[in-house]
């Protein structure tokens, strides 16, 4: 892979964790209430999708945020590629079938970048030694 497609591919997964992350955050205590309300007949007990649904939008917006930038750029795909195997669990635990695509699509996306992260030249790591 070339560094600018590796630019593509890291602003594209970071745009995508960052603008989750953002729009949920003006409304966590609602988007929380969602996430457990979608629980409620799934085996996780709310003292766990409680605390995940507050955690949730802002470890987005983070790991969205340092991928853009390219600021620990390794740590953060490997905390996004974590936070979707997190959703992907959760999602099967509900039988969503239809948004289990979209978050597979996403980890697919994290592999890549880490199985290239030699060619992240375009970063803030590069610039701090990281």
């Amino acid at each position: 892979m070339d560094k600018t497609g590796y630019l593509i591919l890291r602003l594209a997964i970071g745009l995508s964790m960052f603008g989750h992350g953002l729009v949920r955050l003006p409304k966590l205590s609602g988007f929380s209430k969602w996430m457990v309300k979608s629980f409620e007949g799934s085996m996780l007990p709310e003292i766990i999708v409680t605390p995940f649904s507050y955690a949730l939008p802002v470890l987005e917006l983070c790991v969205g945020l340092l991928l853009l930038i390219g600021l620990f750029t390794r740590q953060a795909i490997l905390l996004g590629a974590l936070i979707m195997l997190m959703l992907i669990f959760g999602t099967t635990l509900i039988e969503n079938w239809a948004i289990l695509p979209s978050q597979l699509i996403h980890v697919a996306f994290f592999v890549v970048l880490l199985n290239y992260v030699k060619d992240n030249t375009w970063a803030l790591d590069l610039k701090l030694g990281k």
